[in-house]
């Protein structure tokens, strides 16, 4: 959503949304959204799963390839940005092949671009995978835009066909929320912030995993306040099941009722970044946006990465970091109370390095797209 935010000032936008819709998610003024029929991936992300629809997985699938094409035909885009696909998000190439293939028939008037993390995450036939992506980005697209730090995080530590590519592939630096960004503070969040205890912050992203950090959290509380003087904000995450969610709420209240009260439970803040700001230290998983925010805001961390799936993303990233200096990563090991309790008192007492490297990816997205088209030419539509 910063790309979109970024790209909103020079282009006019459509944002086509294909997953679970977030209630009250801000959306930058002037940012038209379509959102297609909910699928998500099961918990193995073996297999998509329909979300809030009674139909079959196949109705919805064709419904959605329907959609797309008339989307397109509507927009007409002059530019066209898939995020990760074909370097990932493979369970959707029966509604993005056939949006491609209309692309070609129109004569590649529309530009297409792979929006891509810094990181690409590994197949078990790595080198079979890596050729059909060189095969589809070489036939479809356009451009590959890499949204991360050449220096620090090249695409070729984890994808490396980069020079098969026949797409220009261009480095943007990592993409960031600005600091100070405006965004609206509630007033549970206000009061949250302004409480006199120092502070730390716990968060899961969306709330599908890392639910044993959660329970680290809650479990250590009772250590932590009798070591330091800090207020817990954790944060669970809007995609949390109910019933998870419940159970961690009803254990923070028999803390509570038994006196430790250095702990508090939300699912979800649309501040995040001033928390973390404000924070002696944050405890998180090692998502791509999460980190970001660690790096922008350089405040101390502890981060427990997902490797579920075989997928390494989060753990390549963050043992980079970690060997930076910049967090420290925690293992499942490091989840036992009293271990636990010790990793956070270390690394609260220990200033991270400095963070030196190119935060700048949304500005030069933006500037990187608007040479990519043509300079000077009137306002532009694109879809993403």
């Amino acid at each position: 959503m910063e790309i979109v935010r970024g790209l909103s000032q020079d282009f006019q936008v459509y944002f086509v949304n294909g997953g679970q819709v977030i209630p009250a998610f801000e959306i930058p003024v002037g940012v038209e959204v379509i959102n297609l029929p909910a699928l998500k991936t099961d918990p193995e992300f073996r297999s998509l799963q329909v979300v809030d629809d009674d139909r079959p997985l196949e109705v919805v699938q064709a419904a959605r390839k329907h959609q797309l094409l008339e989307i397109f035909e509507r927009i007409q885009p002059d530019l066209l940005i898939i995020e990760l696909f074909p370097f990932g998000r493979k369970q959707f190439k029966f509604e993005l092949i056939p949006l491609l293939d209309r692309v070609q028939a129109l004569g590649r008037k529309t530009k297409v671009v792979c929006s891509l993390r810094d990181i690409v995450v590994g197949k078990k036939d790595q080198a079979a995978h890596e050729a059909k992506v060189c095969d589809l980005i070489n036939r479809y697209f356009d451009l590959v835009l890499v949204h991360s730090d050449e220096s620090f995080m090249p695409l070729e530590v984890s994808f490396s066909r980069e020079r098969d590519l026949q797409a220009q592939v261009t480095y943007t630096g990592y993409v960031t929320q600005p600091i100070g960004n405006d965004v609206a503070i509630t007033p549970i969040d206000a009061i949250a912030l302004a409480r006199p205890e120092p502070m730390m912050l716990c968060s899961i992203g969306g709330g599908r995993f890392g639910h044993e950090l959660v329970q680290a959290v809650i479990q250590s509380a009772p250590q932590l306040a009798q070591r330091l003087p800090h207020h817990i904000h954790l944060f669970a995450g809007v995609f949390m099941p109910d019933a998870k969610y419940a159970q961690f709420e009803q254990q923070v209240k028999v803390l509570q009722a038994n006196g430790v009260t250095n702990l508090s439970l939300r699912r979800h803040t649309s501040c995040l970044l001033d928390y973390m700001q404000q924070a002696d230290l944050s405890i998180s998983m090692g998502g791509y946006n999460t980190t970001m925010n660690i790096l922008s805001t350089g405040v101390r961390s502890l981060m427990l990465t997902f490797m579920g799936n075989d997928d390494q993303e989060q753990e390549i990233r963050a043992r980079a970091l970690e060997r930076c200096n910049i967090l420290d990563v925690l293992t499942l090991a490091d989840l036992v109370p009293d271990r636990f309790a010790a990793k956070v008192v270390d690394r609260i007492s220990r200033s991270p390095a400095p963070v030196r490297m190119n935060l700048d990816g949304v500005a030069q997205t933006r500037r990187i797209l608007q040479q990519f088209i043509t300079a000077g030419a009137p306002l532009h539509r694109v879809a993403a």
